[in-house]
């Protein structure tokens, strides 16, 4: 009987160098969020995903609470639609991130990941 498989552990990004890197590389934006995604290509499955919140977002109960929302999120939905050995960054969008309800938050995440994994011309937005 073949094993179920498994989702890969997500791991949190810590390094500036990595967040740099991503910045760089694929994105999309959504109403209440923007996506960063590159692969690794280091032979490691690990997802690895990054939070970030700018002071445009608001104060500091506000953007902890934006990224508190990030990582709900992310563990909702990153498990199984993630690729392994990429890197996503999330980061949050003024007014949206906070205010927008969950379902549409993952909806939105849903969406940045279909589109960042799409065609390499048609992923950039």
């Amino acid at each position: 009987m073949a094993q179920p498989r498994t989702a890969p552990p997500l791991a949190t990004i810590r390094r500036r160098a990595d967040f740099l890197r991503a910045a760089r590389a694929r994105r999309c934006g959504t109403p209440s969020l923007l996506l960063q995604a590159r692969p690794r290509r280091d032979g490691d499955d690990e997802l690895r995903v990054g939070y970030t919140c700018s002071r445009k977002i608001g104060n500091a109960v506000t953007r902890n609470r934006a990224k508190r929302r990030l990582r709900a999120a992310a563990r909702a939905v990153l498990p199984g639609r993630g690729r392994p050995g990429w890197d996503y960054v999330l980061v949050g969008r003024p007014g949206a991130t906070v205010t927008r309800d969950f379902d549409s938050l993952c909806a939105d995440l849903h969406a940045a990941l279909d589109a960042v994994h799409a065609e390499r011309g048609k992923a950039r937005a």
